[in-house]
């Protein structure tokens, strides 16, 4: 299929071709039959894109502040590794489109397959032929409105809640800073409320359209009388409510609303503008200042969003989806013509042309609409690179990877390509667009989006799986049933079920799975336990974290997404302290701060083993993410052996001192890893971590839930809750 993508770093506009997009539960798959290209949002996108490294920087201090910190925290290499790949990535583009159900996933009763539905969010209702939505982003479109009138959706929720943010009651009077789309929106849907509307605007094109559209009064901002004309129309009172749609660098739009408002009128902020409110104007008038939060109650909360829970409507009548439920209705009433709006069509295969349009310093649209033709059949499969050449070079190892997020796109793909001896076969991934420059950087033969190709790929003998925590036993089950060696990020699964799952898939396969445990492969990590190896004394071992706060609507936190913190990376410490003491724990308690994280991410845990070893993991979520990340103490026999950060090793006896440092990087093992992996599938032999292990670790960490829960011991041999 073809979408629209930006590339991150030159802010180039490309149609490319992408597998399309399969139904997953809680949502649909529609077929666009028009999308709408956002003049103010989506040109603002394309200007912040277009700029320099430095002019990026300048607007964004926000990201060179996470630049830097990570530069200090983990060095030179894995940050370039991480800037790259995130300047290189392609971003779909557009939020606003309608189109006809195809396919319904479970848990989404309310539409089916022939629905004329409006649908909104970034990500989602994409500029692009087919396209995946969540059901609360999705509505039904109204028999008697046009394709392009239901594209308008998202749009018009926007200005519908800038309006129910700022109260509006009948017969106040509202001025309207700003008539772009959402202006024009914000405009004509107060004078359907019976307001008194005044629209102000720097393009006096756009003053007219909103006089056409229905404002009592509009203005140039260059109008030589322009505070004294709106105050006029107010018989000097000042407006009850303003509304800000402007966009852009500048403070004015702020100051004018204030003076423009009635003593203690209410200023509501919709447009991306430079925040700059005169105080002592906004003062001496006791204005409310308030902000919109784009389609309404719901937006960014990922419960509403992605797993499709509502709000009860008695406690929030007017939700996102509800405000374009409501946006249509008064379109479809006559109240409302979107038709003026509309300033230039094109079809998608014309898309370039729209956006060379939308960045002309001359001309300035304003509702450009993209039309899609109707799909004959479904293709979630792409061929990349030269037809003829081979799939599989002889002699070669096969690979294929499942997932395309962050970290396989800044570690794990790096690492891959440089080992010798494989070839990347397949890539597999949710949505085609933000992978399909990866796959062709990293030069894969194909990207789909129905991972089940790459299993039954013949040509494909190892996958690797970097999905989100929730599909790592299903998919890693289903890949060793098909004879498929498996490098599983970790963790192995995040509950009982999974890994019962996993347990009896690898007891019917020939066992080749390994999981992304990758500090034991550190060469420090080796050195260490060799510095400990020869022992008949018990080793005490401190491992501090310094892990980071993590938003707590990180897929992640989520315990059903990605299972919480502790099974997620916890795991990882629970490992290498596993490995250099030469066994799994017997044994394990833990004790957290008060949180309202669930299960919580800062606590301290105890391991015991059967040597009368002990592991002690303070893993806290609360200090200053800047300062280094891990901190290894090993101590026994009078020796001590310490890992900074996986940067210097320090071992120390009485009998010697060695000192290892890297300055340059962390040496965490990951090359190390993927090269144990692809050796053991070689040269076979016994596999790099012993299974056995993995379940071990695994049930650790579940034992660490539970004891927090139940406040006790929990011995490993313990059946869990």
């Amino acid at each position: 299929m073809k979408q629209v993508v930006q590339n991150f770093k030159t802010g180039k506009i490309r149609l490319v071709e992408v597998p399309e997009p399969l139904p997953r539960r809680g949502g649909m798959v529609v077929e666009n039959r028009a999308s709408l290209i956002s003049s103010g949002t989506e040109r603002m996108s394309l200007e912040f894109a277009q700029k320099s490294l430095l002019g990026k920087a300048r607007e964004r201090p926000d990201l060179v502040r996470q630049v830097l910190t990570k530069l200090k925290r983990d060095g030179i290499i894995p940050t370039i590794e991480a800037v790259r790949g995130r300047l290189e990535e392609e971003l779909p583009l557009g939020y606003s489109s309608s189109g006809v159900v195809r396919e319904v996933g479970e848990n989404c009763p309310d539409f089916q397959p022939g629905d004329r539905v409006a649908c909104a969010g970034l990500g989602y209702a994409s500029h692009s032929e087919v396209v995946f939505v969540p059901k609360n982003l999705a509505v039904k479109l109204p028999s008697s409105l046009s394709f392009e009138e239901g594209a308008f959706v998202s749009l018009g929720a926007i200005a519908l809640h800038s309006l129910r943010v700022g109260e509006l009651a009948i017969g106040e009077k509202v001025a309207v800073i700003g008539l772009g789309l959402i202006g024009q929106l914000v405009s004509t849907i107060a004078k359907v409320s019976s307001s008194f509307v005044f629209g102000v605007d720097l393009d006096e094109n756009r003053v007219k359209l909103a006089k056409e559209m229905g404002a009592d009064l509009a203005l140039p901002t260059s109008h030589p009388n322009l505070k004294e004309e709106a105050l006029s129309a107010t018989k000097g009172r000042g407006f009850d409510l303003v509304i800000v749609a402007a966009s852009g660098e500048s403070g004015e739009p702020l100051r004018l609303a204030g003076e423009i408002a009635r003593d203690k009128g209410r200023v509501v902020v919709v447009g991306a503008i430079k925040v700059e409110a005169p105080r002592r104007l906004y003062y001496q008038k006791e204005l409310e200042l308030r902000f919109s939060r784009s389609y309404g109650p719901g937006r960014y909360d990922p419960l509403y969003e992605e797993k499709g829970i509502d709000y009860p409507i008695a406690y929030v009548p007017f939700t996102e989806r509800r405000n374009m439920e409501t946006f249509l209705n008064l379109i479809a009433s006559g109240k409302i013509k979107l038709t003026p709006l509309i300033s230039h069509r094109f079809s998608i295969e014309d898309a370039e042309k729209a956006y060379k349009l939308l960045l002309s310093p001359r001309k300035k649209p304003l509702g450009i609409i993209l039309s899609y033709p109707e799909k004959k059949k479904p293709s979630f499969f792409v061929e990349l690179g030269k037809k003829a050449e081979p799939r599989k070079k002889k002699g070669k190892i096969g690979v294929g990877l499942i997932g395309g997020g962050s970290f396989a796109r800044s570690v794990l793909l790096p690492h891959l390509s440089r080992i010798k001896g494989i070839e990347l076969i397949g890539l597999a991934v949710r949505t085609g667009a933000k992978a399909e420059a990866m796959a062709n950087k990293y030069r894969f033969h194909y990207l789909t989006t129905d991972y089940k190709r790459v299993l039954s790929d013949p040509d494909i003998e190892a996958v690797v799986i970097a999905t989100r925590h929730k599909d790592h036993p299903e998919m890693a089950a289903e890949a060793l049933s098909k004879g498929k060696a498996v490098f599983l990020e970790k963790p192995l699964a995040i509950d009982e079920e999974g890994l019962s799952l996993l347990k009896k898939a690898h007891e019917k396969s020939e066992g080749k799975l390994m999981v992304g445990f990758n500090r034991r492969f550190s060469p420090f990590s080796l050195a260490l336990k060799e510095f400990f190896k020869q022992r008949s004394y018990p080793l005490a071992i401190s491992y501090r974290v310094n892990a980071g706060a993590v938003p707590k609507d990180h897929w992640i936190q989520d315990e059903e997404e990605g299972g919480g913190r502790i099974i997620g990376e916890v795991c990882h410490f629970i490992d290498l302290i596993s490995f250099i003491i030469g066994s799994t724990p017997q044994k394990v308690t833990a004790f957290a701060l008060p949180t309202s994280n669930t299960p919580p991410d800062t606590l301290s845990i105890i391991l015991g083993f059967a040597d009368g070893s002990i592991g002690n993991i303070n893993y806290f979520a609360t200090g200053d993410p800047s300062l280094p990340k891990e901190h290894i103490e090993v101590m026994g026999g009078g020796k001590t052996g310490v890992i900074e950060d996986f940067r210097s090793l320090l071992l120390s006896s009485s009998e010697k001192r060695i000192k290892k440092v890297r300055r340059w990087g962390k040496e965490k093992g990951f090359s190390e890893e993927l090269l144990a992996f692809f050796r053991f599938l070689k040269e076979g032999g016994s596999p790099p971590t012993p299974f056995s292990w993995l379940i071990a670790t695994t049930k650790t960490t579940f034992a660490i839930e539970e004891s927090l829960r139940r406040g006790k011991v929990i011995y490993l041999d313990e059946t869990t809750d």
